[in-house]
């Protein structure tokens, strides 16, 4: 009976020795993986040991502690941001898409889940408490029926700072409870939604565009920051990745993927040659050909669909920077933030491209990859108040001009 007992002792602890080996072995690898250079290594690593998915649970706790928090107030104390109610693990080197809506414009989000295949960044702005209950609860149906939203998009909130959102009561969230899937989400926030122009939101509040932009693109290194009503080509993150990753030289330089505008959203173009076809036929145009050609002119789009087909991604042609250009573009490093000053309609992207260049930047537009906007951008007509901070922003634009001056003095640069 003493030598079975003693046989068992022995078993048992042979047994925690070999599993204490095995951690070990675990630990001591991972920090030579620390001291390793080089995105092969890590992924070699992940691909033995791959991170756990984050449950439901864990999805619906992060959200709860968002919102607990009560948010903080922005610089300018007029409204009211809330962090991270939905989170995802990124790789410092990736390339996040960045954007923002509305609550209604959030449908688009879909769109963007099927083109983008990595991570994804959106900032909400909910203009009243009601439209605040909305985007919780928004986020509570999506966190537990989309497995791509938790894998893969971080979801901010904003509201006016005489608001706040509450947690989302289970027993209360609605028509939502009755959901099953992450397709049912979609069409029921497409039946209830009443999805427009992000600034048209009929209200007395101003859409704060630059606040939500530096919101979605916070902590990223690379990021594509566009409006939440455009589609990417098919494949862009793909071909960003593989450039960035095979060179360290795009540092100071805003990498421009050219934006078209399409009249009939049916079926987005999927890759240059869709896109060319649609454009020798009109379809297709450059995007706010309407509203404001100068805008988008340098981009230079016969140049661009003249190109040669490539099969790779890579930079084309080197293009000045000159005022008002407003491209959409990949960065990393050093890259300054949108003026939050600017709120509303007008000024606001090109700003953020004046300095860009002011702080020596250089524009290189891209041979492959694209972006397009649902629908034909037409002109249209403010809101008288609407129409005064159009004005109020063209004047502040003279004023951050002179300003930049000031905070780049050694630049030959200016807008």
């Amino acid at each position: 009976m003493q030598m079975s007992y003693a046989i068992r002792c022995a078993f048992y602890q042979l047994l925690l020795a070999a599993l204490m080996l095995v951690a070990m072995l675990q630990l001591l690898y991972l920090s030579l993986l620390s001291g390793l250079h080089g995105q092969e290594e890590q992924d070699q690593y992940f691909e033995f040991f791959p991170p756990s998915p984050r449950s439901v649970d864990q999805v619906k706790a992060q959200l709860r502690t968002a919102l607990a928090s009560g948010g903080v107030l922005d610089a300018s104390g007029d409204y009211r941001v809330y962090r991270g109610l939905l989170k995802t693990t990124m790789d410092p080197n990736d390339v996040i898409l960045a954007s923002h809506a509305s609550v209604d414009n959030l449908l688009h989000l879909s769109g963007l889940l099927e083109r983008w295949e990595g991570p994804l960044s959106v900032s909400v702005f909910a203009a009243t408490k009601e439209e605040a209950q909305l985007a919780t609860v928004l986020a509570y149906a999506l966190s537990s029926h989309c497995p791509d939203m938790r894998a893969r998009v971080a979801m901010h909130l904003v509201c006016p700072s005489r608001y706040e959102a509450a947690v989302p009561d289970p027993r209360e969230p609605g028509e939502f409870a009755l959901l099953r899937s992450c397709q049912e989400v979609f069409d029921k926030l497409a039946r209830v939604a009443q999805p427009g122009i992000n600034y048209a939101l009929g209200t007395n509040v101003s859409y704060p565009n630059n606040l939500l932009r530096n919101l979605a693109r916070e902590g990223a290194n690379y990021a594509l920051v566009i409006d939440v009503d455009m589609v990417p080509s098919e494949g862009l993150w793909r071909g960003l990745r593989e450039m960035l990753d095979q060179s360290n030289q795009w540092g100071g330089t805003a990498l421009v993927v050219p934006a078209f505008e399409i009249r009939r959203a049916r079926r987005m173009p999927m890759n240059k040659n869709e896109l060319v076809q649609l454009y020798q036929v009109g379809e297709v145009r450059p995007f706010y050909y309407g509203l404001c050609t100068p805008c988008q002119a340098p981009t230079n789009y016969s140049r661009w669909v003249n190109l040669p087909e490539e099969s790779l991604l890579r930079p084309a042609y080197v293009v000045p920077w000159q005022d008002p250009w407003e491209p959409f573009y990949v960065a990393g490093g050093k890259v300054p933030t949108f003026d939050e000053r600017f709120r509303q309609y007008g000024f606001n992207r090109i700003s953020q491209a004046c300095e860009l260049h002011v702080a020596g930047f250089d524009f290189e537009v891209l041979n492959e990859g694209f972006l397009v906007h649902k629908g034909f951008k037409e002109a249209l007509k403010f809101h008288p108040q609407k129409e005064a901070e159009n004005q109020h922003n063209k004047i502040l634009y003279r004023q951050f001009k002179q300003e930049l001056k000031a905070k780049y003095p050694n630049s030959p640069r200016r807008c």
